[in-house]
Parts: structure tokens; sequence; C-alpha cells
């Protein structure tokens, strides 16, 4: 809602992880060989490592975007 393409989130204690997410902007980007102009957005994941294991905290933001690029091709 501030228009605020990507930030880094902090974590405070007791919290494991959280997750930034930034405004979806249009940019272009490579679609089907050629050059298109795409929503995209950032999403920025922090996690306190002595909590969450790194392979986990990668396969959660997998899993997050792989459900919002299925959301997305719904859409277009």
């Amino acid at each position: 809602m501030f228009g605020v393409d990507a930030f880094t989130a902090i974590i405070i204690p007791p919290q494991a992880a959280i997750l930034a997410v930034g405004a979806i902007t249009e940019r272009v980007v490579p679609f089907d060989g050629h050059p298109a102009i795409r929503p995209m957005m950032t999403l920025t994941l922090s996690s306190d490592h002595r909590v969450v294991d790194g392979a986990v905290a990668h396969q959660f933001v997998g899993k997050v975007k792989g459900y919002l690029e299925g959301w997305s091709e719904e859409i277009l």
C-alpha cells in the first residue's frame, strides 16, 4: 500500500521467520522467448538460523512462489 518494491524485514525474538512482501509492479521480463511486460513482486524471507534450517526456509519460499505463479496463470 506504500509502493515499496522490496525490503528486508527484521526478526524480533521470539519470531523464527518473517516474510516481507513488496508491491506488485510491471516489469519487462522474458516470456515465451520475447520481452513482455508482466506484473512482478519481490518476496524476502528473513529467518533465524538458530531456529529454522536454511534448506527448510528455501523450501517454504519455493512453495509460496509456486502457489503465486499458479494463481497468476489462472488470471492471465
